[in-house]
């Protein structure tokens, strides 16, 4: 595994200004670049805000590069953000692992959108996978997107059937339509299932400041908070500062409801782990493996790749024993899940 780290990121960033200094102008050869100019099959993931080690959305896309490694014999190739970084930073780092050769080029979150969308356009024969967005569209785009609000919704007929106090929190890590999914599906959850239940929402951070996704600081204050203010079970969707929360919460002896990697099994959070009452979960890892592997077959994924409740793309994760023996819980989630499929219960996607 070929792993670019913030500060090689910043190296590569520096070798680029210094051929663009020495270039006499026009268009450089490597930019129309296609991954055939290498003879080693490569596949590239450009990590999210939090980076590798989150327990949540970037491990997720880890694992299917990591999956696709050993099922597909490639080599994989990872690039991490920097803090603070500018929309060039991200032009660059997809930039440089298409001229590397990496076929597909994945950006792990909507925030690659505009990136792509100019990177996309110089390596044509280049797949790009778009994770979390579909307002950035191309021939050698696959916009890998799931159905949030579905997993999210029962999520909070879990949390709505587990609550005692009938006090129930959301926090969110950026206040942005993707999160806003999430809060929407959850609260519908809780409401559909118990009426008079309250749910507290709080979002970390507002644009442009995306810290509420990396900071488990910021996590832990939000939910030590609504604990204070009567919650009994709390559902994150904060990415890294989502392990605060949750950290927050198994501590005071509360249910955490984790997000997008099954949170109960990441080893940074085992400490916490029985505390953790389930996981809505996103099929990251399989998108991921799943575009890699249409790259090698021949037949690159392009356009909207949708992942529901229907396929088994989002859910909720029963690794929690206490959650598993819960029978009337288990009950209710699954008969929300079937009247989602079979269109009985339309779930929002906007508070």
């Amino acid at each position: 595994m070929r792993r670019i780290t913030r500060i090689a990121t910043v190296g590569l960033a520096s070798a680029a200004l210094a051929l663009s200094a020495t270039a006499c102008g026009g268009k450089k050869s490597s930019d129309t670049a296609s991954s055939t100019d290498s003879a080693e099959k490569s596949a590239a993931i450009a990590y999210d805000i939090g980076g590798r080690g989150d327990q949540s959305f970037n491990d997720a896309a880890f694992a299917g590069l990591e999956k696709a490694e050993k099922d597909l014999k490639i080599k994989g190739a990872e690039a991490e953000p920097t803090e603070g970084e500018s929309e060039a930073d991200k032009v660059q780092r997809l930039t440089e692992l298409a001229r590397k050769g990496n076929n597909p080029v994945i950006g792990v979150g909507f925030a690659y959108a505009p990136a792509i969308k100019k990177v996309a356009a110089k390596f044509p024969n280049t797949t790009f996978g778009l994770i979390d967005d579909t307002s950035v569209t191309d021939k050698n785009i696959a916009n890998l997107v799931f159905n949030e609000e579905q997993g999210s919704y029962l999520a909070g007929v879990a949390a709505a059937k587990t609550s005692k106090s009938g006090t129930i929190g959301f926090i969110g890590g950026v206040e942005v339509p993707l999160i806003k999914k999430f809060e929407a599906g959850f609260t519908q959850g809780v409401k559909d299932t118990n009426p008079n239940a309250k749910v507290l929402s709080t979002y970390l951070t507002q644009p442009p400041d995306f810290s509420g996704f990396a900071k488990p600081d910021l996590g832990k204050a939000a939910a030590k908070g609504q604990l204070d203010n009567g919650a009994d079970v709390i559902y994150s969707a904060a990415g890294l500062a989502g392990s605060g929360a949750i950290e927050a919460t198994a501590t005071a002896g509360k249910w955490a409801i984790g997000v997008d990697s099954d949170q109960y099994n990441q080893a940074g959070l085992a400490k916490y782990k029985d505390k953790i009452l389930t996981s809505v979960t996103k099929d990251v890892s399989g998108a991921v493996y799943n575009l890699i592997k249409s790259v090698q077959d021949g037949k690159p994924q392009t356009g909207e790749v949708r992942y529901g409740l229907d396929t088994n793309g989002v859910g909720l994760a029963p690794s929690n024993p206490e959650y598993k023996n819960m029978a009337d819980v288990q009950a209710a989630v699954e008969k929300a899940k079937a009247d989602i499929i079979a269109k009985k219960i339309t779930v929002k996607t906007a508070p």
